[in-house]
């Protein structure tokens, strides 16, 4: 039953907001602030690797840059998210900055998407890597990609807002279009993830039973670690994207005012907050899997956090793909 003196969008009678981040008030700026400051620098040298370095180019190599750039751009977004957060802001230029934000969260999850597809092809179905110019098809599918995330998304600023929607990035009421239209991304999400799961169950299968020298014990370790590695991605993207997806769906009902209570909104709007926040670390943990997938990346790094700038530099401008053999994928 809906509280007396509530209105379904989280509004009291006199027009005050009755929906408020509690204990994640005084926490959120901090947290949003830390993640800035690492993703800002650890993408800061992801895009000095993959941009200002002479490589050959690959479509694991396409796919990185793309994802570095909407990591950056991501991060960017959050000092301003912190200033605006419950505030009485100019309404499309929060629009716009929500927009932009999210556009860069769907493409990191759909660059990751690709990069999983590609290992999946290279190392499942060689052959049809090799029918195909491979770096042209990345780039057709990253420009897909950019354009079709740009295009959905402006879509949202055909929606009418009221006096509510004017706090920046709050609890606001869905109408049905509105909230079908998020359950549709919500649904995208979901299927996206279940293919990334066959991909990652079927590289698992294939590194399992590959041979790297049966009797060879340094073999064995070696292909312990290749299948190691094979996790570090779907990890990431599980911890920092399926959180979001499945507190997402009840809380776009509690916005459409099929969930009613007042307490129950208060917590999906805590969880949402809190998941946000796990969506946006993934800007700080992708660097992780450059770490794992290119061995110029991870030599790069290492010379820089030993103070060996000349080797880094050195090692940066080799002309060594970013796409590596089957043992570093």
């Amino acid at each position: 039953m809906r509280e007396l003196g509530v209105n379904s969008s989280g509004l009291d009678v006199n027009g005050n907001c009755e929906i408020h981040d509690g204990f994640l008030s005084p926490a959120l700026p901090i947290l949003n602030l830390i993640i800035f400051f690492f993703g800002l620098v650890s993408n800061t040298m992801t895009i000095f690797v993959f941009f200002l370095r002479k490589h050959s180019d690959s479509s694991m190599a396409v796919y990185m840059r793309h994802l570095a750039i909407a990591d950056f751009l991501l991060v960017l977004c959050l000092p301003l998210r912190v200033y605006y957060h419950n505030s009485q802001s100019p309404f499309y230029l929060c629009k716009v900055l929500g927009i932009f934000f999210y556009v860069n969260m769907y493409a990191s999850i759909l660059f990751l998407s690709l990069i999983s597809l590609d290992r999946y092809l290279k190392i499942i179905k060689p052959v049809w890597v090799l029918r195909f110019h491979w770096v042209r098809w990345s780039h057709r599918a990253s420009f897909l990609v950019c354009e079709g995330l740009i295009l959905g998304m402006s879509l949202f600023f055909l929606r009418k807002t009221g006096s509510a929607d004017r706090i920046c990035f709050h609890f606001h009421h869905k109408g049905l279009l509105g909230g079908v239209a998020n359950l549709t991304v919500v649904a995208f999400f979901c299927a996206t993830f279940l293919l990334f799961l066959c991909f990652y169950a079927r590289i698992t299968t294939k590194l399992r039973t590959m041979s790297l020298g049966n009797r060879d014990p340094k073999a064995q370790r070696r292909k312990s670690r290749v299948v190691w590695k094979t996790f570090v991605v779907p990890v990431i993207f599980t911890l920092c994207f399926l959180p979001y997806h499945l507190v997402r769906v009840t809380y776009v009902l509690a916005k459409m005012d099929l969930i009613q209570a007042l307490d129950s909104k208060k917590i999906l709007h805590i969880l949402n907050e809190l998941t946000l926040l796990l969506s946006a670390l993934n800007s700080c943990l992708d660097p992780i899997i450059y770490y794992f997938l290119s061995c110029t990346y991870r030599r790069t790094i290492l010379c820089a956090l030993q103070g060996q700038l000349k080797t880094m530099y050195a090692v940066n401008c080799r002309c060594i793909s970013i796409n590596q053999p089957i043992t570093e994928i």
